[in-house]
């Protein structure tokens, strides 16, 4: 199925202004447990979660998703935790905050996804019962979705409501929820969502395998520009240690989910992780593309690859990708096929990089520097479904004298001062 360059440049389109109340300007990095445990949740889990965080990776959010509380709001409308396992959030927030922030769940309908109380009419109520309890942070997701002619909203509405009712609760207490929309990609929201939140679902829920990390990325491949400071697309928690992923897979689900400036949620159980995936999780030189504080802007796309640009293909997604950073230009060679493969590009295929400047490579995964490259770039044997990860630093001018004197597309209109084409 191919897109037309029109298509994809409406579909990419940037966002609405973003929501800057102080709080999320950079991608949250932390931890969430439904995909490592799902329902199967407690407060010492949680705690336990935390410390583990703490010792090995360093990240600062804990984030409850389902399941927390009880099946029935109190007689007067309160949402209550579950009495047993989770008998006292309070107590839960105050021991997160000695190394982390603490995120809750909620749904924009009738119901949670896993049938308990959602937060439809009754969001400033919730709203004050999450700030009440310490929560910094709040996923709101998307289902049991009230009748039509019951909620007379759209998607755009139907989130507004919670966003209205969060900043009611901050000017009322002086406290700012994170915002994060789980509305899996529906009605565009890349194009509105940062009116009211600071991160939005682009997709259906991620799973531990090949096939769900590269449809993701291709969703995200045509929409990079809705991301910047305080709003950013969200391509679902990590699933790295989970399932049957490859360290090369794991490499490229990380390396993507990072320089999209997505944020980075760790969904794996910290206790039994393997040293090969928690080195990933702990990798900083890609981290510090992930929060940069000059660049909020995702990389894009600049060369598809193996389809003609602008192909939406959920089995091969874009595969050359860059972006600007504090400290160079950053590039993501993504490798979609099943056997390694040799990929090369033109230096200015980036719209990010200088002709007649030469660059110094550094490789964000072996964290090597690789000597110079003059023009063009190739990296050699790149794994199945790897990646590459490069920060290209200008360094001099280029050599005196090369052929062609124009590289890249400038090539076709490459004209000397006195009107001469070189061709």
């Amino acid at each position: 199925m191919f897109v037309g360059a029109l298509v994809g440049i409406l579909c990419a389109a940037t966002s609405a202004n973003a929501i800057t109340n102080g709080v999320g300007k950079l991608p949250v990095m932390g931890y969430n447990a439904w995909n490592a445990f799902a329902c199967n949740v407690d407060e010492t889990l949680i705690i336990q979660t935390a410390q583990y965080m703490k010792e090995t990776v360093g990240y600062n959010h804990v984030n409850l998703d389902d399941c927390w509380a009880m099946k029935n709001r109190s007689a007067t409308g309160e949402v209550m935790s579950d009495s047993v396992r989770f008998p006292n959030m309070n107590s839960l927030t105050d021991k997160l905050h000695a190394s982390c922030y603490a995120g809750i769940y909620s749904d924009s309908g009738w119901f949670t996804c896993a049938g308990y109380p959602g937060s439809f009419m009754h969001e400033e109520q919730d709203a004050m019962t999450f700030q009440s309890w310490g929560f910094d942070f709040l996923k709101y997701d998307n289902c049991a979705i009230p009748f039509d002619d019951t909620i007379q909203e759209g998607m755009i509405g139907k989130y507004q409501r919670m966003a209205d009712a969060l900043a009611a609760v901050a000017e009322k207490t002086g406290t700012t929820l994170i915002f994060s929309l789980c509305e899996w990609g529906w009605s565009q929201v890349w194009l509105w969502g940062a009116q009211m939140a600071h991160s939005w679902r682009i997709d259906n829920d991620i799973a531990p395998q090949w096939s769900s990390l590269s449809s993701i990325i291709n969703s995200a491949s045509f929409i990079t520009q809705a991301t910047n400071y305080y709003g950013r697309n969200d391509l679902d928690m990590l699933e790295i240690g989970n399932g049957d992923l490859t360290y090369d897979e794991a490499k490229t689900h990380f390396t993507a989910w990072a320089l999209v400036k997505a944020p980075l949620l760790i969904g794996t159980n910290l206790a039994t992780i393997s040293q090969d995936m928690l080195s990933i999780l702990k990798n900083q030189e890609i981290i510090a593309i992930n929060q940069d504080s000059i660049y909020g802007t995702s990389i894009s796309p600049f060369r598809w690859g193996i389809n003609p640009d602008w192909t939406y293909d959920a089995t091969h997604p874009a595969q050359y990708w860059s972006g600007p950073s504090e400290n160079g230009t950053v590039f993501m060679l993504i490798n979609t096929l099943s056997e390694p493969a040799n990929m090369f590009f033109n230096l200015t295929e980036s719209p990010w990089i200088r002709a007649g400047i030469q660059y110094s490579v550094r490789d964000l995964w072996t964290h090597t520097d690789n000597g110079t490259a003059v023009r063009d770039f190739t990296a050699m044997s790149v794994p199945a479904h790897g990646v590459v990860a490069l920060l290209l630093k200008e360094n001099g001018n280029e050599p005196a004298g090369l052929m062609p004197p124009c590289a890249g597309e400038a090539l076709s209109q490459c004209t000397a001062e006195d009107g001469t084409k070189y061709s």
